[in-house]
């Protein structure tokens, strides 16, 4: 009940502010006008509820996801038209043609914005370089290139083909280290497997995996089969060495936090026994899907922590709720006397086939020493 509640005004909400936005009665409009678009929005409205709560079906969630970004979208901008109103006020402009105007340059924006968050999503991530001075880093190790991936979330659109254009390009970088830190899909491995395949064809020396939250919506054990299968290291709380002329960098990671929360035996986050056997000087790569988990990396004295999970924000405004539950939203920031975090803005998105103000990436991180 608290659930049917929760969504039922929130979505009232999503819905009730465009349209009063859109056909307010101070435009004026001809009498059929405003019934009829809040039938047409009321009835949009209770088909996303009731295609939202459809598990397990795909074609439920691609129309309930693009209802929800087109509504977020619209809710969002008819609230920053109100400037624009205001504005017009001021300058004595009257109604009806005032809120006529308001209404033709917000349904306008509606549909640009829309069209602008669909191509970004939909597209190829941007590649962004970033170099990553480290003061423990040995010189021996200065330039290694590691290539992020992180939120690809497949799901109920068949990305298939988006999936090999994306190893292709990070292929084309030649890292000597790929890296994918988590929520590879929406939906069992079993359902998502024809999407996910090109990971095995990944090119790089080394190849560390770790878990997100998503995988442990939807049984994240067999997410790990398949990309041990795929030919990718699995990081569950553990580490790998790599050596270079006599010199030592480590490479840790952690299941998601939200592990030890998901029913599955065996899984949960745990950053001691992931560092354990490691020497106090070696400097250390933490594969850790969630930012928040940067204080517990620097007290442990980690060097880098390579992260996603926010999607930068994916629809602009979201990325201020996003801020509310996590330290940092996208880039590179200092934490601590040494501690560095790289946060991906990803590579996919999650729910709303759209990403506005917030480009995917796939993020190629040159390490220096110093």
């Amino acid at each position: 009940m608290v659930f049917t509640l929760v969504l039922v005004s929130i979505t009232t909400l999503l819905f009730w502010v465009p349209w009063a936005g859109l056909f307010p009665e101070s435009a004026q409009w001809p009498a059929p006008v405003r019934p009829l678009t809040g039938l047409l929005f009321a009835a949009a409205g209770l088909t996303m509820m009731a295609l939202i709560v459809r598990r397990g079906s795909d074609r439920a969630a691609r129309v309930s996801h693009f209802l929800l970004g087109f509504i977020w979208i619209a809710f969002a901008w008819t609230l920053l038209t109100h400037v624009l109103r205001l504005g017009l006020l001021v300058s004595g402009v009257d109604d009806p043609l005032r809120s006529r105007i308001v209404t033709v340059v917000l349904a306008a924006i509606i549909v640009v914005v829309t069209a602008y968050g669909v191509y970004e999503a939909m597209r190829v991530p941007r590649i962004k370089r970033v170099d990553v001075p480290l003061p423990r880093l040995d010189p021996a190790f200065d330039g290694l290139k590691i290539a992020v991936i992180t939120d690809t979330h497949y799901g109920a659109i068949d990305r298939s083909g988006w999936s090999r254009r994306m190893v292709d390009a990070v292929n084309s970088l030649r890292a000597d280290v790929a890296v994918h830190v988590g929520d590879i899909a929406d939906g069992t491995a079993e359902q998502r497997r024809t999407q996910a395949a090109p990971l095995a064809d990944v090119l790089a020396p080394h190849r560390f995996y770790v878990t997100g939250n998503h995988e442990y919506y939807s049984n994240a054990q067999g997410w790990l089969e398949l990309m041990g299968s795929f030919g990718w290291t699995l990081l569950r709380n553990e580490h790998r060495v790599l050596e270079r002329d006599g010199a030592r960098l480590v490479f840790a990671g952690v299941d998601d936090v939200t592990a030890s929360h998901s029913g599955e035996a065996g899984h949960g986050a745990d950053l001691d026994a992931a560092l354990l056997g490691t020497r106090g000087g070696d400097p250390v790569v933490l594969l850790a899907h969630q930012p928040s988990e940067i204080s517990k990396a620097v007290t442990a004295g980690v060097d880098l922590q390579l992260s996603g999970h926010t999607h930068g924000g994916q629809i602009w405004p979201f990325h201020l709720l996003v801020k509310l539950q996590q330290p940092v939203l996208a880039g590179l920031s200092a934490h601590g006397d040494r501690t560095r975090l790289y946060t991906s803005r990803g590579a996919g998105f999650w729910g709303p086939p759209m990403r506005v103000f917030a480009p995917s990436e796939i993020s190629l991180l040159t390490l220096r020493a110093g």
